[in-house]
């Protein structure tokens, strides 16, 4: 109480010195309120509430979060419009993967479409911490959202095959820093109770602009040519995705700024008026206050004299970190998913769809994708990230060899009926699974003083593998054919099956202190015991055996760890 009433004083919050003596009092353990006889009933009831209607928040956090959602719309449909565009622009631009000298156009449609991938990988992602830094949460946001609408602008306009590669790399620079800010300003302005629920919010409104994307490709498939301009539909479908973009640049400066950026600039004034805005009581936004700045002493006395980027690597409970999330990274890539978001159209025409059969199909997709996120929120948390993955690979693998076999299926409706069943099926099984554990996983998986650092080289992964994708796969699709193409993806899902088995530890609702112990474990020793692990998990669970029940890895021994300390999902969380 004394340190809380000095911290008012010396942060010139003096005439709230009795909130805070209260604030600091509930933030040195949250859930004893009850046995404090300092506290009144209204403020245990504020607490106890807290807890039992924990979706009872503020609208200006709600706002917030449509915020956050049109953001990542924002997203997916800067990602999917030009699977649409994809049918028109190639041949407009002497580049058509099917004619002249075919090898030469798939490589350069590739390049086209990863450009904007490609410059997230190497230039945007990192400048994530330098425009937080100077700019804010939201401004990073917004200068994100203005590059989106003014790209997506450019790219309509563009008169040759280089032209447009230009401006869609231009575009990376909206999409990376907003991957890697909007999850974190989600995190800093959430409840702890809400707060995992809400960053993965990220994942399933990125799907569900993804759905727009292919909406967008469908009401302008039809639109005719008007004299002097050539290729008005696929020019109006990469242009649609700057209208969220808009709306969001307008929306942004209405919420609250992150608390916790405040802080870290000295604003202790401006971040308690943002809280007050964020939690229903003022004690609840004076104990979050609090709590936010001893976690940013905390974190200065670790980082003094420190490279962080360095200690990614060198010590080694930060590498088995960087390991774990650099395969789920990689392996959102590479598991296929977004062959099928940037080519679907393209896929589909090559199963004999019609041009608009395939972008209803692909719409379709879209649609799946957003309605099965949404298990996702519920079972993140209780099935665990490890096993939602470890379940869903095998089946990804299998449904995309379907797909693929498919192709060997004489002419005609079954064809078309398999390859689209095949897709969907993949995507019902991706969309719970290795859809939104990456982002997760990955933001939780580094200790505090390299969060930031560790989510700026996840999401750099991420984009980099995108860009590798999206630029091999139609060269990959001339070469090897559908099934072959399908099969190098489905060969890449038992890899990932085994890479997951053997070098991604649990976190789900692990405290800090048992994440510390969780990636202390040597990588050697984790991956002898998931090996063993294996043939017994598949008797118990799968064949329903009566086997022994194997020693744990980890003994999570209370004396030894001592106070727990819960640090909920959300890279730089509050």
């Amino acid at each position: 109480m004394a340190d809380g009433a000095e911290f008012a004083r010396t942060h010139g919050l003096g005439d709230l010195e009795d909130l805070f003596q209260k604030g600091a009092l509930a933030a040195q353990d949250p859930l004893a309120f009850e046995t404090i006889p300092y506290f009144t009933e209204s403020d245990k009831d504020i607490f106890r509430r807290e807890l039992t209607h924990r979706w009872d928040q503020p609208g200006t956090l709600y706002y917030l979060v449509i915020l956050c959602s049109v953001a990542a719309a924002v997203q997916g449909m800067d990602e999917a419009v030009v699977n649409g565009a994809n049918l028109f622009f190639p041949s407009q631009f002497h580049i058509d993967s099917t004619s002249g000298n075919a090898s030469r156009n798939q490589w350069l449609l590739g390049l086209v479409n990863s450009a904007p991938y490609l410059c997230c990988a190497f230039v945007s992602c990192w400048l994530t911490e330098p425009l937080n830094s100077w700019f804010g949460r939201r401004g990073t946001i917004f200068i994100c959202a203005f590059f989106s609408f003014i790209t997506c602008i450019w790219q309509a306009v563009t008169n040759s095959w280089p032209h447009l590669f230009v401006a869609r790399f231009f575009l990376g620079l909206g999409i990376g820093p907003k991957s890697s800010t909007v999850p974190v300003y989600a995190a800093e302005c959430s409840p702890p109770a809400i707060r995992g629920g809400l960053v993965m919010m990220w994942q399933m409104w990125t799907a569900f602009g993804i759905m727009l994307g292919y909406v967008a490709d469908l009401a302008f498939y039809k639109v005719h040519d008007p004299a002097h301009i050539t290729g008005l539909n696929w020019r109006l479908m990469l242009a649609s995705a700057g209208i969220p973009a808009l709306f969001l640049m307008g929306q942004v400066f209405l919420c609250p700024e992150s608390p916790r950026w405040l802080i870290s600039k000295g604003r202790y004034v401006d971040a308690y008026k943002s809280l007050e805005r964020l939690r229903r009581h003022p004690v609840q936004a004076a104990r979050d206050l609090y709590y936010i700045h001893v976690l940013l002493e905390a974190e200065k006395e670790l980082t003094r004299g420190r490279n962080r980027y360095l200690e990614l690597f060198t010590v080694p409970r930060n590498r088995r970190a960087t390991l774990a999330s650099f395969v789920v990274m990689f392996m959102q890539q590479f598991c296929g998913v977004n062959v099928i978001a940037y080519y679907s159209s393209t896929i589909f025409t090559q199963a004999n769809f019609t041009q608009i059969q395939a972008l209803l199909a692909s719409w379709g997709f879209g649609a799946l994708n957003f309605v099965m996120a949404l298990p996702a929120v519920y079972t993140i948390d209780t099935f665990g990230r490890r096993n939602l993955l470890l379940l869903t690979f095998p089946l990804m693998s299998l449904f995309l060899l379907m797909t693929g076999f498919a192709f060997w299926i004489p002419e005609g409706t079954s064809r078309i009926a398999v390859v689209a069943l095949g897709i969907y099926l993949f995507d019902c099984v991706y969309s719970p699974g290795e859809g939104p554990v990456p982002f997760t996983y990955s933001a939780e998986a580094f200790p505090l003083y390299i969060r930031d650092i560790g989510m700026s080289f996840a999401t750099s992964v991420t984009w980099f593998f995108n860009f590798v994708v999206a630029i091999t796969f139609p060269r990959l699709l001339g070469a090897f054919k559908p099934q072959g193409a399908f099969g190098w993806y489905a060969a890449w899902n038992v890899i990932g099956f085994f890479a997951i088995l053997l070098f991604v530890p649990e976190t789900k609702a692990l405290s800090l202190e048992e994440l510390d112990q969780v990636f202390s474990v040597p990588t050697h020793t984790h991956a002898v015991y998931q090996l063993k692990a294996l043939p017994h998990n598949i008797k118990k669970y799968i064949f329903r055996m009566k086997v022994d029940p194997l020693p744990p890895l980890y003994d999570y021994d209370e004396d030894t760890i001592g106070e727990k300390h819960y640090a909920p999902g959300g890279a730089g969380h509050a």
